[in-house]
């Protein structure tokens, strides 16, 4: 879906601030909110926008470490790291899950009550038969951008 500058401002407003009111958002786009709300629902429609989440503290829901976990799979089959990165996005401790290219395949975002739980949570990742080797990295900050940039302007 090519985005026009009107989808791209809602875009980004939404990106902010997933909560700001329908009235808002027509407000600074200078649409009516009528054209906002329909602007909206075709944006979530053509799948442009994919969610509107919340940001949690982590620790307020016992999240007590993070780790990046890389993997490097013993089988290279397309096939099969699709069913692994999905297998990997069951388990409760698994945020995020990147495919890559190189010498790691897969690249886990995790998180753990504290190191014990991080462990267990390691064991049972190299436990899977299409597991050649794991390396672990503490996650001791993070920042993310809130607005992804827009390329269609370019």
């Amino acid at each position: 879906m090519k985005l026009d500058r009107i989808d791209c401002g809602l875009v980004e407003m939404l990106q902010q601030d997933a909560r700001v009111s329908n009235k808002e958002l027509a407000r600074c786009s200078g649409i009516s909110a009528s054209t906002c709300l329909e602007r909206v629902r075709r944006l979530v429609e053509s799948g442009a926008l994919v969610g509107f989440h919340a940001k949690v503290d982590p620790r307020a829901l016992g999240i007590g470490v993070e780790a990046m976990i890389s993997i490097r799979h013993s089988e290279h089959q397309r096939l099969s790291l699709d069913a692994v990165k999905q297998q990997l996005l069951k388990l409760p401790a698994v945020a995020q899950v990147f495919l890559l290219a190189g010498t790691r395949d897969v690249l886990l975002h995790v998180t753990a009550r504290d190191v014990d739980h991080l462990r267990q949570i390691c064991e049972q990742i190299t436990s899977r038969p299409e597991v050649a080797h794991i390396e672990t990295s503490l996650v001791f900050d993070h920042s993310r951008s809130d607005v992804l940039p827009n390329y269609q302007e370019s």
